[in-house]
C-alpha cells in the first residue's frame, strides 16, 4: 500500500510540551465504523453511493472505485488531475472529482486515515457544503490509532502569485486561514474573513457554508459538460441583482465557502498544517498548486509529532504533583 505520508524531518514532542494546545497531542484516527451516503455528482449529475471505512494507521485518505474492481488513489497532491471547477485526482485508470469538500471535513475533525469508496467517478454534492460529511463522521465515530499523528508546521513564508491572484503561507502556533475574495458583483465586490481552524471551528462556522455560482455562467457550464447534477438544492446560484435561493446561512458565506475549499485542497499536503494560510481571489488551480510548491520546498517546514494519548497520560500524571500524606 503506498503511503501519503510526506518524508521530511520529524521532531517529537516529549512530556516537557505537555503545556502545548491539546490539538498536538494527539495519535492518528479513524472511523470507528464504516458509513454511507447517497447522492449526486454535482458536475456528471450521476447517482452514487459513497462509503467512508475505517484504515490502518499511516494509510491516510485514500478514495476507492468499487465499479473499477477496488482500484484506489491517495489524497495527495501528486495525484492532482482535475481543476475545472472542482478537484479531481487521478492515478492510472482511477479519477475520482470534487473531493474538496469531503477532504475539509475528514482533515478538520481529525481523521487521518480513511478509506472513501465510491461507484461512480464524482464525490456526491450533498447540499453543496461540508456538513452532511461532519455528520457521517459523527455518526461513524472516531477511533484512535497507536500511531502519532504528524503535523507540516512551516518554518518560514512561502507564497505564490499568477496576475491578481496570490497564495501564501506563514509560521504560526496554529492553523489558521485568511481568505479574501473579489468579484464584479454587488453581493461579492469584497468579502474577507480570518478563523483559527479547529473542529468546533469549523463545524460551526464553516462547514454549512455551500458552494456557489453565478446564473450567467451555468449553461456555459452545461455546454462544457458541467454543473450537470446542480441545483438550488446543491449550490448558491447568483443572479444580477440577488442569490436565486431563499437565504443565505452566512452573509458573508461566499468567502467562507472558500475557505472551506481551501481547507480541502491543502489537505492534499497529507499532513495536518501548523501554519496561517493566506489567500487573495484564490480557487482550485492556484490552492493545488501551492501545495505542491510547499512539498518541494523542504527546507521550509518540518514535521512535528505528536506523542499517542497513553504518552501523554503518562507525562501528565509524572508532572503532576505527588499526593498529600
Amino acid at each position: 500500500m503506498e503511503s501519503n505520508r510526506t518524508a521530511g524531518t520529524t521532531i517529537a514532542i516529549h512530556d516537557d510540551a505537555i503545556a502545548c494546545s491539546e490539538t498536538l497531542m494527539n495519535a492518528q484516527r479513524t472511523l470507528r465504523r464504516p458509513i454511507s451516503c447517497a447522492g449526486i455528482g454535482l458536475h456528471s449529475g450521476r447517482k452514487v453511493t459513497l462509503s467512508l471505512k475505517p484504515a490502518p494507521a499511516d494509510s491516510g485518505i485514500r478514495f476507492r472505485r468499487s465499479d473499477l474492481g477496488g482500484l484506489e488513489v491517495p489524497a495527495t497532491v501528486k495525484h492532482v488531475g482535475g481543476i475545472n471547477y472542482a478537484t479531481g485526482l487521478t492515478r492510472d485508470a482511477v479519477k475520482v472529482d470534487t473531493v474538496e469538500h469531503l477532504l475539509a471535513a475528514l482533515v478538520s475533525l481529525g481523521i487521518d486515515n480513511v478509506v472513501v469508496e465510491l461507484n461512480s467517478p464524482e464525490v456526491p454534492i450533498m447540499d453543496g457544503s461540508a456538513s452532511p460529511f461532519v455528520y457521517l463522521i459523527h455518526e461513524a465515530g472516531v477511533r484512535q490509532l497507536s500511531a502519532p499523528r504528524r503535523y507540516l508546521k512551516v518554518q518560514r513564508p512561502l507564497s505564490l502569485s499568477r496576475g491578481d491572484k496570490s497564495i501564501a503561507i506563514y509560521p504560526s502556533d496554529q492553523f489558521r486561514v485568511t481568505y479574501t475574495i473579489a468579484f464584479d458583483h454587488p453581493l461579492l465586490q469584497h468579502q474577507s474573513m480570518t478563523l483559527p481552524i479547529n473542529e468546533a471551528a469549523f463545524i460551526e462556522e464553516i462547514a454549512p457554508a455551500r458552494t456557489f455560482t453565478f446564473l450567467k455562467e451555468v449553461e456555459m457550464l452545461r455546454q462544457q459538460g458541467l454543473a450537470l447534477g446542480g441545483s438550488l438544492e446543491n449550490a448558491i446560484v447568483v443572479g444580477d441583482t440577488g442569490v436565486l435561493n431563499n437565504a443565505l446561512r452566512f452573509d458573508d458565506e461566499f468567502v467562507r465557502h472558500k475557505i472551506l475549499d481551501s481547507i480541502g485542497d491543502m489537505a492534499l499536503l497529507g499532513h495536518p498544517i501548523i501554519g496561517h494560510l493566506v489567500a487573495h481571489r484564490g480557487g482550485h488551480g492556484l490552492h493545488t498548486a501551492f501545495a505542491a510548491q510547499v512539498l518541494q520546498e523542504r527546507d521550509a517546514w518540518t514535521l512535528v509529532e505528536g506523542p499517542a494519548p497513553k504518552d501523554v497520560a503518562a507525562a501528565v500524571a509524572a508532572a503532576a504533583p505527588a499526593p498529600a500524606n
